[in-house]
């Protein structure tokens, strides 16, 4: 690392983004120059040396729960979700290794002519050398979401921290977008994200973030640069910890 970058505050990081994330402006599916957009903030953070973990939801292709409601089986739903989210992860790797950035897709799902199995090991590993993971196929059990599935895999990869990248720059104690007097938390506990439902993650990803001490960082993905200042201690966020 030369000398003129700045000093980042962590060395390895999951970034967690929704499906929706890359939909642009569309009402579905993938935005090809949004997902080049956010390959480009994860090169900008790659650059510094840091080691990034990602998942990426699926709900700009099929959204379990949504499929449930309408009356399919939430089993079949929930699997149906976990291949978006492969179908996501595919065109982020696609548009990270046009950047020149070594990525791989790892499935909890087996479907080895297109992902990586996961194996632990083997994905330390792969962060070691610098490349990112992404992960996809969610945990790979239905009923949990990829909130869940994130703050899974960060600790199982002893990421320092969960970048959970929204519309908005942080958690506001009520709807920014309702509300013109909502407030936005500079930090937060993990119990009053769960007991004010502040909607930051699921209740059993939270959950887990505290009971491993992991903390959560939220912060505006449409906010261009916003992924790397933050991690160079600038920028506009709110921190979910003990």
């Amino acid at each position: 690392m030369t000398d003129d970058l700045p000093k980042v505050t962590f060395k390895r990081v999951m970034l967690k983004i929704s499906g929706e994330a890359l939909m642009g402006d569309q009402g579905f599916g993938l935005h090809p120059p949004t997902v080049q957009r956010i390959a480009r903030e994860v090169k900008s953070v790659h650059d510094l040396g840091v080691e990034i973990c990602m998942v990426i939801g699926g709900g700009n292709i099929f959204r379990g729960l949504q499929g449930s409601a309408q009356g399919m089986e939430r089993t079949t739903a929930d699997y149906m979700g976990m291949l978006a989210t492969v179908m996501n992860a595919l065109a982020m790797q696609s548009a990270l290794e046009e950047l020149d950035i070594h990525t791989r897709v790892i499935s909890a799902i087996t479907m080895n002519e297109v992902a990586e199995p996961y194996i632990r090991r083997r994905a330390v590993r792969h962060l070691e050398k610098k490349r990112v993971c992404i992960f996809a196929a969610g945990t790979g059990n239905p009923y949990f979401t990829t909130d869940t599935a994130a703050t899974l895999r960060a600790n199982e990869m002893a990421c320092e921290a969960i970048f959970k990248g929204t519309k908005v720059d942080g958690v506001y104690d009520k709807d920014p977008a309702k509300f013109s007097d909502a407030k936005r938390y500079d930090t937060v506990s993990y119990d009053d994200v769960l007991q004010k439902r502040l909607g930051v993650m699921d209740a059993s990803a939270i959950a887990l973030a505290r009971d491993n001490n992991l903390p959560i960082i939220v912060f505006s993905l449409d906010e261009p640069g916003g992924f790397r200042g933050i991690l160079a201690g600038q920028g506009t966020y709110t921190r979910v910890q003990g």
